[in-house]
């Protein structure tokens, strides 16, 4: 009876610390920043269901554990029954993890295509270009003749990592619509990233562009770096995406165009 109660003890603990975790939005987010893209938003559920899976086969084994520790424990020096195998068992520990296997495969390949899924047309298409240490974000667009074109260029510094927000290089984006990044190094392997997207491609130097698309539906400024040690100053190699309105996106584009046409860089 002690066993007994003590199990029912331990599990109602179990349950009452999952319950408090289960409450906090940061402890949800199983320490991933709050998403602001559509892909982001998949990435964390995929990231969540991954660790449900975990726990889920953790609880299992645990709550074997302790079942077995509790009620066979050793009451006399008679041996248990021995016996050579048991095949349903055996078959069931062989099958089941071949499916958990099998399920977070398919999901994981489910979600991999969903973020590095390209359109025909995005909405905007930024080159952006990594090199010892900074950032350029060259915004491009289509013109009669389907050429493309710069209509708005950032070229940043190397910055320290306290220094103000506007020393830092921007790249603005509307919210809202399909934005391409297309990257670019004309030296080492730089890495984009923007914690808040959840994702990270690396800048390869080369004729390889590496691409990705994303939908970012949460206005505001978030930060970005470099993820990937590429010199003496990579800790400087700093930027900042900007989200804004579609008016204020046309705005920001309609400036650019402005001071380009008048000669101010």
């Amino acid at each position: 009876m002690r066993s007994r109660r003590a199990f029912k003890s331990a599990g109602a603990l179990g349950l009452l610390a999952l319950s408090a975790t289960a409450c906090s939005g940061q402890a949800s987010r199983l320490g991933m920043p709050v998403p602001i893209s559509d892909q982001a938003e998949r990435m964390l559920k995929l990231w969540q269901g991954s660790w449900i899976a975990a726990l889920a086969v953790g609880v299992v084994v645990w709550g074997l554990i302790i079942w077995a520790v509790l009620f066979h424990r050793k009451r006399s020096d008679d041996l248990p029954p021995q016996v050579r195998y048991n095949m349903p068992i055996e078959i069931l520990y062989t099958a089941v993890p071949f499916v958990i296997i099998g399920v977070l495969f398919y999901f994981t390949a489910r979600d991999e295509n969903y973020v590095e899924k390209t359109s025909a047309n995005p909405a905007v298409t930024v080159d952006v270009t990594g090199f010892q240490w900074s950032w350029q974000f060259d915004y491009k667009e289509k013109d009669a003749a389907g050429q493309e074109k710069t209509v708005a260029s950032v070229v940043g510094t190397p910055v320290a990592p306290n220094a103000p927000t506007g020393a830092k290089p921007v790249m603005t984006i509307p919210s809202g619509k399909t934005i391409r990044v297309r990257l670019h190094s004309n030296d080492v392997i730089h890495s984009f990233w923007v914690p808040a997207l959840l994702y990270k491609k690396d800048i390869m130097p080369g004729p390889k562009t590496n691409e990705f698309e994303f939908t970012a539906n949460k206005t505001g400024t978030y930060e970005g770096r470099c993820a990937e040690l590429c010199g003496v100053d990579h800790s400087r190699m700093l930027f900042q995406l900007r989200v804004v309105t579609p008016e204020q996106y046309a705005k920001f584009i309609a400036d650019s165009k402005a001071k380009a046409a008048g000669g101010v860089q």
